[in-house]
């Protein structure tokens, strides 16, 4: 594999790697440095896409980011990582250091993308979509390869890993130039990022892959969409908000599901 640094392939890294994942808290996940290959991670940052280049912008209640699977606008170097992270070697890797077996990724905008923050970007604490509405098949990992230089805390924007019941933020993981976090996505796998503030000319740039199995594994044998939760601290107006726009829309797309209708 050309973009996968080799220093995480050997039997050793693996094990450890395994264990690391397996054990971790509030759920499984894994904190990997320097995932890419040096040189190609230096190279794919000087190519990050500008935000206006991206297809998609949310701007709502729950989320302000830039979000873009329109690789053919893309540096071309983009597009040979995403074909690696689809590639049979890749996917195992992911089983190899995470025990889910037979993962892969579709070849769609819920596959792999890229992503970006400006000033005031953030993202509300949230679980995933649990299968791919048109494929019928499970999202079971996620895994993020953040592109952000000599990030500052007080920048926030820092991955949260949220416990089931949502009352206590129990790790957080700071976007770092070349860090891969690849979590586990449950029906209790709640994550997100707060408002971020860094400098107008920096903004938080990541990339993107979804795993799914034919198979379920835990907590998503059923479909639900994204769904996004208010913080404890958050106002009562934002929560009531955010669980009726939450329940409407989920209900709508199950019943859409249900009746196979493609949205």
């Amino acid at each position: 594999m050309k973009f996968l640094n080799p220093i995480h392939t050997t039997e050793t890294a693996i094990s450890t790697y395994f264990s690391d994942f397996n054990s971790a808290q509030p759920y499984k996940h894994l904190v990997i440095d320097n995932f890419l290959n040096p040189d190609l991670a230096e190279k794919l940052w000087a190519v990050f896409p500008d935000y206006e280049v991206f297809n998609k912008k949310y701007d709502g209640l729950n989320e302000k980011k830039a979000e873009g699977s329109n690789f053919e606008d893309f540096d071309g170097l983009f597009t040979e990582l995403r074909n690696e992270v689809l590639s049979k070697d890749f996917c195992a890797f992911i089983s190899q250091i995470t025990g889910v077996e037979q993962t892969f990724v579709t070849d769609d905008a819920m596959g792999a993308g890229l992503h970006q923050g400006k000033n005031g970007s953030f993202l509300d604490i949230h679980i995933d979509f649990s299968m791919h509405h048109l494929n019928d098949v499970y999202r079971r990992l996620n895994l993020l390869i953040f592109f952000n230089k000599n990030w500052q805390d007080e920048w926030a924007g820092h991955t949260e890993l949220w416990n089931a019941d949502m009352t206590k933020c129990e790790k957080k993981v700071r976007p770092d130039f070349n860090r891969a976090l690849i979590f586990q996505t449950t029906g209790k796998s709640y994550h997100g990022y707060g408002k971020i503030n860094p400098p107008e000319d920096v903004t938080r740039k990541s990339f993107y892959t979804y795993f799914y199995t034919s198979h379920p594994g835990e907590q998503n044998e059923s479909y639900n969409d994204t769904i996004f939760k208010a913080r404890p601290d958050d106002s009562t107006a934002k929560k009531l908000k955010t669980n009726l726009k939450e329940t409407a829309k989920n209900f709508i797309k199950k019943q859409l599901k249900t009746f196979g209708v493609k949205f």
